[in-house]
């Protein structure tokens, strides 16, 4: 992951788990990713996510594949897996 955190919030409470992850990429602008795992599909999905102040719904995809060079499902599971290790949740799946 090019991107680095920096800053974090996990809601573990309610039906799925809720991340907002702040990461400064790697051309210097902050990109805000507000997601969450769903337990029926067992994955992650972006629900807000924001590129340098400007809102871009729910779209992600063109910035995982074009500069992270992953899917938007393995990039949001790359984040999500160092957020739970530095809360020490797991999830149920």
């Amino acid at each position: 992951m090019l991107a680095k955190i920096k800053k974090v919030k996990l809601n573990k409470e309610g039906k799925n788990p809720n991340y907002k992850v702040l990461l400064e990429c790697p051309e210097g602008k902050d990109l805000y990713i507000h997601f969450d795992y769903t337990y029926a599909t067992a994955k992650y999905w972006p629900l807000e996510v924001n590129y340098n102040g400007k809102n871009q719904g729910a779209k992600l995809a063109w910035y995982s594949s074009k500069i992270e060079k992953l899917t938007v499902a393995g990039f949001l599971e790359g984040i999500a897996d160092k957020i739970n290790k530095k809360y020490e949740f797991e999830l149920k799946r």
